[in-house]
């Protein structure tokens, strides 16, 4: 072994001191003993941090149940269909409701191999091993994705019930069917670069693509299913006398003749009571039969039903992050090239602004009634199974005797916490000061996940590891908003706050 050799190894007399000094200090020994016995989070469990989060919150929204994405990286897809399934059950007076998420699983799967196809035919004068090739290469058409790529879905092939498409096994377990649709999706990158140096045109090769495109669909297809082109939906309105008084009457929900919604002519009445829907229904005597008011739909398309029953536009929503990094200067706009999942619709972008903002924005829009998409790294200080994100539940600093100090720049430039999952703020708890000290978030990993799929955030851990929030548009302030029409700056697509949530 060389001198210089010899100064970059482990030395056997460091390795004495090491176990010496292990042994001596007697938190070591239990420490090691929990651990080992427990697991790291078990061990570093603090009971004083769990009872300092209890799961009341002023502020509440009443969502459906909970979902769950299994064994497959939708989350960002779960979380965006569970904020417009909020709106639409309360506009409609529903008790419960799912989208189907499998249904633009579908439709993600052959777009993201389109523009995976379509960026390699933008890149052919790159080598293989440089850097832009290697991220557009990484992983064509992953499971993972933001809320703009939901947008662009929802946009382009609208929504359906999960009763018109249900989960299937290549939807809850996606990896089989994402490693051989990948492989292929190479196989053809790399026959189109050789057709390319072999002196192919652009036409040729775009037809090439094309039927490259078939494959694909054939693949898809024969894994989820086909997707339905219209189907039926059918659902029942609740009952007024689970609602408070003064919420609109149940008849506002009837079909008319021709299966179509129409408004209760007691709307507008100050007191439910007085709604002659409910009188005459109460005059009849009680059976077994189910009356409650039905909505009913024949041979609808998912986009005709996205823009009857959804109350909201995906497009007016916009992608605030706090990313305190100095290269990222606040209220400035980004652009992440090369990041599209549907080629037409354009990359992803971002308004990133200092945290005060980034709060307020949350706490005014739930404030209002309206849940919140938001993207964090759901692996620091979190216990998944308990359901709890706070540093001071988690107490690994004492049980392996050492201070975690990185702040949220460090995290992101080091790539230490990236944005990897997706949920959905339902809830926020304001102290005596109006100020939030934890938050209620809805995920999707099934209700024997945290307390029935539902989990407390400390304040302080939003602060640290919440990165992203989908705003409504009416809830930024006007320096944020105006920020919208300004030239963006364009961003590679291994920089910061570019990685896809699953």
């Amino acid at each position: 072994m060389t001198a210089n050799a010899s100064a970059r190894a482990i030395k056997p007399e460091l390795l004495r001191t090491y176990t010496e000094d292990f042994n001596k200090d007697r938190a070591n020994l239990i420490a090691a003993d929990a651990a080992v016995s427990a697991g790291v989070l078990k061990a570093a469990t603090d009971y004083r941090g769990v009872r300092a989060l209890p799961r009341d919150f002023s502020i509440e929204l009443k969502q459906g149940s909970i979902t769950n994405q299994e064994r497959s990286g939708r989350c960002w897809m779960f979380a965006s269909l569970n904020t417009l399934r909020y709106e639409l059950m309360h506009r409609w007076n529903l008790e419960d409701f799912e989208f189907s998420e499998t249904y633009l699983f579908f439709w993600d799967a052959m777009e993201k191999s389109n523009t995976y196809l379509e960026n390699v035919l933008r890149t052919l004068d790159e080598a293989t091993d440089s850097r832009l090739f290697e991220a557009i290469n990484e992983s064509p058409a992953d499971d993972g994705g933001w809320w703009q790529m939901f947008a662009a879905l929802v946009n382009k092939y609208g929504l359906v019930p999960k009763s018109a498409y249900p989960e299937s096994e290549n939807s809850r377990n996606s990896d089989d069917f994402k490693q051989y649709l990948n492989s292929k999706l190479r196989e053809f990158a790399a026959e189109l670069r050789r057709r390319s140096a072999a002196g192919a045109s652009e036409d040729e090769l775009r037809a090439l693509k094309d039927e490259y495109m078939g494959t694909v669909y054939r693949i898809c297809a024969v894994a989820l299913g086909e997707p339905p082109e219209k189907f039926d939906f059918f659902a029942r309105t609740k009952d007024d006398d689970e609602d408070k008084k003064g919420e609109a009457c149940k008849c506002k929900a009837e079909a008319d003749a021709d299966g179509k919604a129409e408004s209760c002519k007691c709307e507008g009445k100050s007191d439910a009571k007085a709604c002659k829907c409910d009188k005459d229904k109460s005059d009849k005597p009680k059976t077994g039969k189910d009356e409650r008011p039905q909505i009913r739909e024949i041979g609808i398309t998912p986009l005709e039903f996205y823009k009857k029953y959804v109350p909201v536009d995906v497009n007016d929503f916009v992608t605030l992050a706090n990313a305190p990094l100095k290269n990222r200067p606040f209220n400035q706009r980004y652009h992440i090239r090369f990041s599209a999942n549907v080629a037409e619709a354009g990359d992803m972008e971002f308004v990133n602004v200092p945290l005060d903002v980034f709060k307020k924005a949350a706490l005014d829009q739930l404030t209002a009634g309206h849940p919140i998409w938001f993207a964090c790294d759901c692996t620091q200080f979190a216990l998944r199974k308990d359901g709890f994100f706070d540093q001071s539940v988690v107490r690994v600093d004492q049980l392996f005797g050492t201070e975690f100090t990185g702040d949220k720049a460090h995290g992101l430039e080091y790539g230490d916490s990236p944005s990897n999952h997706a949920m959905t703020f339902t809830g926020v708890n304001l102290d005596e000061d109006g100020k939030p000290n934890r938050w209620k978030v809805e995920n999707s990993w099934g209700k024997d996940a945290g307390k029935d799929g539902y989990y407390v955030m400390s304040d302080a851990w939003f602060d640290r590891y919440v990165t992203e929030l989908i705003i409504r548009k009416e809830y930024l302030d006007d320096a944020t908003r105006a920020l919208l029409t300004t030239e963006p700056v364009e961003l590679d697509p291994w920089q910061p706050l570019t990685r896809r949530c699953r």
